[in-house]
């Protein structure tokens, strides 16, 4: 393909610099002159042609050169992504060196495909066990609970308790927190609109955890500090009235304990917000929704379950309220 571009290109400059060019019809292999004759020869008309054509035929060969790079780049993917990512200083070392991109790609791709494993055994072993249920679920979902559960990558509500696909409609944020109502839209209480009034759930349950750091940041957290730049310190402020209470009951322990018992607190504070919501509040009253409490301990898997007495609540007037019902899974 180059050696026809390339007589192509001569064909159509020798006009120009008044030489005549000419192709032959036919080519005879008998004819073909030993190879380093015809190395040589090939040298002494390169030379030619640089002296006739000059910087043309030089821009023609960096154009060449800069094809067969993009033919190769095309087709090496592993080059292609470090060409994105880094200076030409660092792709040219790629090219000099294509085994060190490797690593990470591939550490990268181990990831996934135990990921892949894992799906296909659910597949194998709990979908198509159950394709009726699945297909089903295709079809709509019922579920009787709403969990509110935090963002921690160590408290999964559905591996912890159980729930199966369908049986609970699931929500996590830093800190597991339910924004007041007056405090405008989030993703929560768009979740809790969508689970209450469309899904119809039959319990709502916040469930906390042991060394949660959303809530380490709400106990380290000054007053002068609430309105601050911080995505995660503008968050935890939601639990503000549970820090409040914190302090006021158990300020003489160390930090690491009004922390846990913080923890508990914001879960019941978060269990008050919900009352704030007039579609919840009205589904309480009626006995068609219930509100529940949980805390999980990871430290020695220990799990602690309460439900909000409602009718013994005022938290429009003082935030008081009273749990029953209380458990201890252990």
């Amino acid at each position: 393909m180059y050696l026809s571009m390339f007589i192509w290109q001569v064909a159509t400059l020798s006009p120009q610099v008044g030489i005549k060019f000419s192709i032959p019809t036919q080519f005879n292999p008998k004819s073909r002159p030993p190879r380093r004759m015809a190395y040589r020869s090939s040298i002494c008309r390169k030379r030619r042609l640089l002296k006739i054509f000059g910087s043309q035929l030089k821009s023609w060969e960096i154009e060449q050169t800069h094809m067969r790079f993009l033919d190769s780049f095309k087709r090496t993917p592993t080059l292609r992504l470090k060409a994105l990512r880094e200076s030409p200083g660092l792709t040219q070392e790629i090219i000099d060196n294509p085994q060190k991109s490797i690593g990470p790609i591939e550490k990268g791709f181990d990831a996934f495909e135990e990921m892949r494993h894992r799906f296909l055994s659910f597949k194998k072993d709990k979908y198509l066990e159950n394709l009726e249920h699945y297909q089903t679920l295709a079809r709509g979902q019922a579920p009787k609970f709403m969990v509110i559960a935090c963002a921690d990558s160590r408290v999964c509500p559905s591996s912890i308790l159980g729930f199966q696909p369908g049986e609970a409609f699931v929500v996590r944020n830093v800190a597991n927190l339910v924004p007041p109502h007056e405090n405008g839209p989030t993703e929560t209480n768009a979740a809790l609109e969508f689970a209450v009034n469309s899904l119809e759930v039959e319990n709502i349950l916040v469930v906390g955890h042991s060394c949660c750091g959303g809530i380490h940041a709400l106990m380290s957290m000054q007053d002068e500090m609430s309105s601050s730049s911080s995505f995660i310190k503008s968050w935890v402020v939601v639990g503000k009235a549970a820090r409040l209470r914190t302090i006021a009951a158990v300020s003489d322990l160390n930090l690491d304990q009004q922390c846990r018992h913080c923890e508990k607190e914001s879960i019941n504070r978060s269990l008050l917000n919900l009352l704030t919501y007039p579609w919840i509040e009205d589904r309480v009253e009626k006995g068609m929704l219930s509100l529940h409490g949980g805390y999980y301990d990871f430290a020695d898997c220990t799990f602690e379950k309460w439900t909000l007495d409602c009718k013994g609540c005022r938290p429009k007037v003082a935030g008081e309220y009273s749990i029953k019902n209380r458990e201890f899974w252990s």
